[in-house]
């Protein structure tokens, strides 16, 4: 067998035990959004309806949610009704609440990818021209100031960002609008807010793995065969640093869609988010299971994606693996 269907074959391996870690990992977020929720003491039905409303609608709710059943038996129902897009009912709008999900999921989604793309815009690049720029210990300056505004960057949270920018942009400039989803301009406070840890952290990366490519033998040789500049970092040095980058661009990725929590509740953003806070805040529990679900499915699944991603890109990966 050649050495490439070798390879195929063990990548083709690789992916098996990757979605049946996936399945594992899916069932794991299922068990601990059921669980998580229902350990909260209190009754959910009486905390979302107010301590006002009559006893036979209480019981009645609760009735309908299954919530007089045994806990084994509330589990059973939620993992069968998951098959069927049944992610049980919103108690206080009495409505399914996949409704609720399939109407705020797509503003989350609209939040983080645009934040993600602009981070990979501007980290990238911004890596690979420290990365020449400070190439074998020069423009000292530079590197520290680099190093040391890219830490104090990636270590402030995203909503601290965004209260920031309300203040100066949104109250004080009055320049851009600092809450609600209406047009192109309510999106720049939101997703500068999203992008900027994830710039810092990632330019930082990227300028590690362009330095370690740099010091490479077929580099040299590059060198050595006096190829344009441009020629040696575009074809030989970037493309071999992509994969950490690659790696941590998924988990970023991961990242951004759960801090849209805080993001979105700081710009009143109709989104996941919101949704979560208002449901724990209401005890609107079916709502706050789903959505914790959504965030941990989407977590696992970006980092599944990205894995068999990287094992296509650099086969090796997948090998060394088993």
């Amino acid at each position: 067998m050649s050495p490439s269907a070798v390879l195929q074959n063990r990548w083709v391996r690789f992916a098996f035990r990757r979605a049946g870690r996936l399945v594992v990992s899916l069932w794991v977020v299922v068990t601990a959004a059921f669980f998580m929720i229902h350990l909260i003491p209190g009754d959910p039905v009486r905390g979302a309806l107010g301590i006002s409303a009559a006893p036979e609608i209480v019981a009645a709710q609760r009735e309908a949610l299954g919530l007089n059943r045994p806990l084994w038996d509330q589990y059973r129902r939620f993992i069968s009704g998951l098959f069927t897009g049944d992610l049980g009912n919103s108690i206080l709008k009495r409505q399914p609440v996949w409704e609720t999900i399939a109407v705020r999921l797509p503003a989350t989604v609209s939040l983080a990818v645009p934040a993600f793309l602009l981070a990979l815009l501007v980290a990238v690049p911004l890596g690979v021209a420290m990365a020449v720029i400070t190439r074998n210990g020069r423009a000292r300056r530079a590197e520290l100031g680099f190093v040391g505004t890219s830490v104090v960057l990636g270590t402030i949270p995203d909503f601290l960002y965004g209260c920031l920018f309300i203040a100066l942009f949104g109250i004080s400039l009055k320049w851009l609008p600092v809450a609600g989803r209406r047009g192109v301009s309510s999106y720049i406070l939101p997703v500068v807010s999203l992008a900027i840890g994830a710039i810092a952290i990632l330019a930082r990366i990227v300028r590690v793995e362009v330095l370690a490519v740099l010091n490479t033998d077929y580099v040299r040789t590059a060198r050595a065969k006096r190829l344009p500049a441009w020629q040696i970092y575009l074809k030989h040095a970037v493309p071999n640093a992509l994969t950490a980058t690659l790696t941590l661009s998924g988990m970023l990725l991961a990242t951004m869609c759960v801090s849209t929590v805080f993001v979105e509740n700081v710009f009143a953003w109709p989104g996941l988010g919101q949704t979560i806070v208002t449901a724990i805040t209401s005890k609107d529990f079916p709502v706050a299971q789903a959505v914790i679900l959504v965030y941990g499915a989407g977590v696992i699944i970006i980092n599944t994606v990205v894995d068999l991603i990287l094992a296509l890109l650099d086969p090796r990966s997948a090998v060394s693996e088993g």
